[in-house]
């Protein structure tokens, strides 16, 4: 029995994509949206997706469970590493000070990098932890919702 490999990791990438976008993020795929949207006022939250175990088994789920909080971002969006490379290449651009991660999250504040939680702090951790490590940051840069 054989696999076509293309085939599977297309399945994989469509089950990926479904479970941010059914969190609530939108996503960019383009690096015009990325510009566009990473400029506007307020607080946004970044999720780099990608098809690995971490994003999969603690990134995601953690994106899902951090919005069960009083204070959250004003927008929610994703970008995906490895698939929509011109718009993770823009995402990043906004990331000053960090280098590429994924999966991992940037916080921005008014177009302004305020705080990332990169993969290192990501892989190896539980789910929880990284949620603690998301509405941390909620509590010191977001409003009330």
């Amino acid at each position: 029995m054989s696999m076509d490999f293309n085939f599977f990791m297309n399945d994989v990438v469509r089950q990926a994509r479904q479970e941010i976008s059914a969190s609530g993020y939108k996503e960019l795929t383009t690096p015009e949206e990325v510009e566009e949207t990473l400029k506007k006022e307020g607080t946004t939250l970044v999720m780099v997706n990608s098809v690995c175990g971490c994003a999969g088994g603690i990134a995601r789920p953690a994106a899902a469970h951090a919005l069960h909080y009083d204070k959250r971002p004003d927008q929610l969006v994703t970008v995906f590493a490895g698939q929509d490379k011109e718009a993770t290449e823009k995402a990043r651009s906004f990331f000053t000070g960090y280098p590429p991660s994924s999966p991992s999250f940037a916080l921005l504040k008014n177009g302004e990098i305020v705080t990332m939680i990169e993969r290192h702090d990501i892989e190896g951790h539980d789910p929880m932890a990284v949620v603690q490590k998301l509405q941390t940051a909620f509590e010191q840069y977001c409003e009330e919702v």
